[in-house]
């Protein structure tokens, strides 16, 4: 599929270049490079800076650069994810960047192509790997399906409660395992007709999503590792930043953007000594300044034209 023939919207894309601010000159990391939507419009608004896009999707990859052509000469690809940023940075040769973004959310190419298995809506087969050849480690994740039907109802139900935030969690989980004790559930379809069945019916009346989201959601965070892999990189990309350096995170979901929250709080403090111990000892400077006190979230224009955008959640804050 050419990128001409693929639709793409990246959310919050005003709101992200008002907190990246890019500037002639500037070099940019793009740690979700998706369809490069977000980084033609920072190669639009400063025309001397360059962009280091990174994706762990093979197929999103080719189709940015086909976007991105025309700015051949300021933009470099890699196939990795964004929690390697940093040995990316240093295969580019960059000590220090002028600004990173991530937008950690599912695609809509992925959602998209039933063979991802990212959605219930399309019926295809449980995988869920945003890579599925393990990049350039070769570490590959197992597939959706093997989570699925063969680990414990405690894994399961713990998974299903915290990353998707269900409450009927147990209900799911018990039905999941009644079915795979007669065949293994591969496909999404199965999976999301088990989802719903397990459903109280008062509450498939009531919902205002289809029941199997937040399991789908649930899987998927656990099948990529991506409350690990936003962790690693907060961790790693600070230092790298240079005074000034805006960073940009833009999340979809309320755990992930809690963890930037947290994090941004503690880089943004100083002292970190207990109350009760009259002279630091801990030495630590505060590292970052926070430019959002609240997440920014789009606004009703953008809802309208594009309804990925309602749970996405901004967040930035600049080097000291």
């Amino acid at each position: 599929m050419a990128q001409t023939d693929y639709p793409h919207v990246p959310v919050l894309p005003e709101e992200t270049l008002r907190y990246l601010a890019p500037k002639n000159g500037g070099r940019y990391l793009d740690g979700t490079l998706g369809l490069g939507g977000h980084s033609s419009r920072i190669l639009k608004a400063a025309p001397g800076c360059e962009v280091l896009g990174l994706d762990r999707d093979e197929n999103a990859l080719a189709l940015a650069a086909e976007r991105l052509a025309p700015f051949r000469d300021r933009v470099s690809l890699r196939y990795s994810r964004f929690s390697d940023a940093v040995d990316c940075l240093d295969a580019q040769g960059w000590n220090t960047i002028d600004g990173a973004l991530v937008d950690i959310g599912v695609s809509s190419l992925q959602l998209d192509t039933p063979e991802r298995g990212f959605s219930f809506k399309l019926d295809g087969p449980l995988d869920m790997r945003m890579d599925s050849t393990g990049g350039e480690t070769g570490n590959v994740l197992p597939p959706a399906s093997k989570l699925v039907n063969t680990a414990s109802y405690e894994i399961l139900k713990e998974i299903i409660k915290t990353y998707g935030e269900e409450p009927q969690a147990g209900r799911i989980v018990r039905a999941i395992m009644d079915v795979r004790a007669k065949k293994a559930i591969e496909t999404t379809g199965e999976l999301a007709a088990i989802v719903e069945a397990a459903y109280p019916a008062k509450w498939r009346a009531t919902a205002r999503n289809h029941p199997a989201t937040r399991t789908f959601q649930a899987l998927r965070i656990a099948v990529n590792h991506e409350f690990d892999e936003l962790r690693l990189f907060l961790e790693r990309i600070v230092p790298r930043l240079a005074p000034g350096g805006r960073l940009v995170v833009i999340s979809f979901h309320s755990l992930e953007d809690r963890i930037v929250k947290h994090f941004f709080r503690e880089e943004a403090q100083g002292c970190r000594c207990p109350r009760h111990i009259p002279i630091c000892i801990c030495n630590h400077e505060a590292a970052l300044e926070i430019l959002t006190r609240k997440p920014v979230t789009a606004t009703e224009e953008e809802l309208r034209a594009n309804v990925r955008a309602s749970s996405a959640k901004l967040r930035a804050a600049v080097k000291l």
